[in-house]
């Protein structure tokens, strides 16, 4: 049996969307779980938004960056909100060619960001270690603003391309997306036209921004290594690693699922359904789950601001 997809009288296709396969008479119980890893990744990453942009003493690079940070994840959570919830809850299971288009694009340029970040905190890690005296110096304000706004801009104009190459392929109605929102090597693999061009440029988006961001994290964090190692006190290095112990975690909670999910799509054709479809929401929604948690108990500043605004809304007797 084929899922097709339907094309109206105004020639307008929608795609069959796919929730967990095999789960179909289970999907409200399945709705649960997901709405409250949605309230989870609303209000973890709020509560880190907040306390960043109400506390003063938070106002410095590390902490603007793990701000652009969970801005991106939240944004990636709030792009397939409305189809993962409409399937479980609601039962709708299309989504037009136009509507697919601008999440895939959303999705993929917003994940790009996240990828951008976290090297980007990297850096002001290594910096931090490496040259403390100058580090204010170096990262000052208006650089790491600078930063945030070449990251949006980059991930925007690498993300623009795909929509148009998408519009030139002519999808032939055989299949459905394999997962609850629309992502671009899932859609490309619908067409019945030539997909080399798409292939490519997906190739060099994928090698130029998560690869390289990736390789960049790997080596700045060899650097580290070597420099916390030249360090005379153990006290000294203890310190140095606890710095970056939780930038660490996010930067395994991002990439470990995502090379999972690759992984998995070229491996399509021997890999279960119902596989790739939780691959693929691993990979989407772990890292904002699992970051706002992480930051809260292993990085003291932000857990002392969350004690402190929690403190200061706690009743008087």
């Amino acid at each position: 049996h084929l899922s097709l997809v339907r094309f109206t009288e105004e020639g307008l296709e929608y795609f069959p969307l796919t929730g967990f396969p095999g789960l179909e008479a289970e999907h409200l119980w399945v709705s649960i779980p997901f709405c409250l890893i949605y309230i989870i990744i609303f209000l973890g990453n709020g509560i880190i938004l907040h306390v960043i942009r109400t506390d003063v003493a938070l106002h410095q690079p590390m902490y603007l960056f793990l701000a652009m940070l969970a801005l991106a994840e939240v944004g990636v959570s709030a792009s397939t909100l409305p189809t993962v919830l409409g399937i479980f809850l609601f039962g709708n299971t299309e989504i037009s060619f136009e509507t697919c288009l601008l999440q895939m694009f959303s999705i993929h340029s917003l994940s790009i960001m996240e990828s951008a970040v976290l090297l980007a905190m990297s850096l002001d890690r290594f910096v931090a270690i490496y040259s403390p005296l100058r580090y204010t110096a170096i990262l000052t304000l208006p650089r790491v603003f600078g930063t945030g706004a070449i990251i949006v801009l980059k991930s925007i104009m690498l993300m623009t391309p795909l929509p148009i190459l998408l519009r030139r392929l002519s999808f032939c109605g055989h299949n459905a997306l394999s997962h609850s929102y629309c992502l671009h090597p899932n859609l490309i693999y619908l067409s019945c036209g030539n997909i080399s061009v798409n292939n490519i440029y997906g190739i060099f988006i994928v090698t130029s921004t998560f690869g390289l961001d990736l390789l960049l994290i790997v080596i700045s964090y060899g650097l580290i290594l070597h420099t916390v190692l030249g360090i005379a006190t153990g006290e000294g290095r203890k310190k140095a690693f606890n710095t970056c112990g939780s930038h660490i975690c996010a930067v395994l909670a991002y990439y470990v699922p995502m090379i999972s999910l690759s992984i998995v799509h070229r491996l399509r054709h021997r890999v279960s359904p119902l596989l790739q479809a939780m691959m693929a929401s691993a990979y989407l929604f772990f890292p904002p789950v699992v970051n706002p948690i992480v930051y809260s108990i292993k990085t003291r500043e932000i857990r002392g601001a969350i004690v402190r605004m929690l403190s200061e809304k706690r009743p008087r007797v």
